[in-house]
């Protein structure tokens, strides 16, 4: 498959390998963080999961924008 059959394929940033792979971060840092001490539920458990959920989010924003050079 040539690049450019690729681009046309993709209809939705949720068709993204790198926004897939952001979700697998998501679920695996919620995961990880929910077996934290819970006086650290609001500190570094909660920092981690911010970080982690800007990934995806990040990448729907990106892709959202009217320009290639924005998105990329």
């Amino acid at each position: 498959m040539d690049r450019v059959s690729e681009i046309k394929q993709i209809k939705s940033y949720k068709d993204l390998e790198v926004w897939r792979k952001g979700i697998e971060i998501v679920d695996r840092v919620y995961s990880i963080t929910s077996k934290f001490p819970v006086h650290e539920r609001f500190g570094l458990a909660s920092q981690m999961q911010r970080a982690a959920i800007s990934i995806p989010s990040n990448i729907a924003e990106g892709y959202a924008r009217q320009y290639t050079k924005e998105y990329r």
